[in-house]
């Protein structure tokens, strides 16, 4: 079949990293009823906000096909969308669970799950000509939202950025030299959330630094 535009920011059959696609092929085995391939990102395809993470979680995103859904890491950034207007409901759990987001995307760094969800910085480089494909085809508007240090590098290096341009901290607002606009969060993880370096506040006031870089006002 001819290649889409759709090809160009996602391969649901992409086998290009061995050890994620040998990885992927032994949890289907073990999980059949997985989804257990390269995991799309979800939402608007015009967003005022795309939202970056790492990579699929194995009985997240990877079982169900979409991007923090079914997973700890899932619940505090679906509830906080919800709060802020980016979604019709808190929860994430399937597919076929009703969820839409308004104005809003999410995709992955890494779009495969890694083993212990940690990605080789080859495997990161190779995944990363999907997300910048991806960050050319959104409006100049589109803030970009990184949930840590490593979706923080990927944008920097879609966007044809020194690594070192902008460092990676907690809801920093970078205006990058491209024109785009990217904040940074600590990720929403069970780690994090539970050693509480990210707490439910300290996520809201990173949405509520969108909405003024928006032109919100008041979230």
């Amino acid at each position: 079949m001819p290649a889409t535009q759709e090809d160009s920011i996602f391969d649901r059959d992409c086998t290009k990293c061995p050890r994620l696609s040998n990885f992927l092929t032994d949890i289907k085995c073990r999980y059949p009823d997985y989804h257990a391939r390269p995991v799309a990102a979800f939402g608007s395809d015009s967003p005022a906000l795309l939202i970056v993470g790492l990579a699929p979680g194995m009985h997240g995103a990877n079982a169900t096909g979409r991007p923090f859904t079914g997973d700890y890491a899932g619940l505090l950034l679906y509830e906080t969308l919800y709060r802020f207007g980016y979604s019709n409901q808190p929860l994430a759990t399937a597919l076929d669970d009703g969820l839409e987001l308004f104005h809003c995307r999410i995709t992955n760094a890494v779009k495969c799950l890694p083993p212990q969800n940690k990605p080789t910085g080859e495997e990161i480089k190779q995944c990363n000509r999907y997300l910048a494909a991806e960050l050319r085809q959104l409006p100049e508007h589109t803030i970009v939202l990184a949930l840590g240090g490593i979706a923080h590098r990927a944008v920097l290096r879609a966007c044809g950025l020194p690594l070192n341009s902008a460092a990676f901290a907690h809801n920093a607002v970078h205006r990058l030299s491209d024109g785009r606009i990217l904040v940074d969060s600590y990720h929403c993880s069970r780690y994090n959330i539970q050693t509480r370096r990210l707490t439910a506040a300290m996520f809201e006031d990173v949405f509520r630094q969108v909405a003024e870089l928006r032109g919100d006002g008041d979230a």
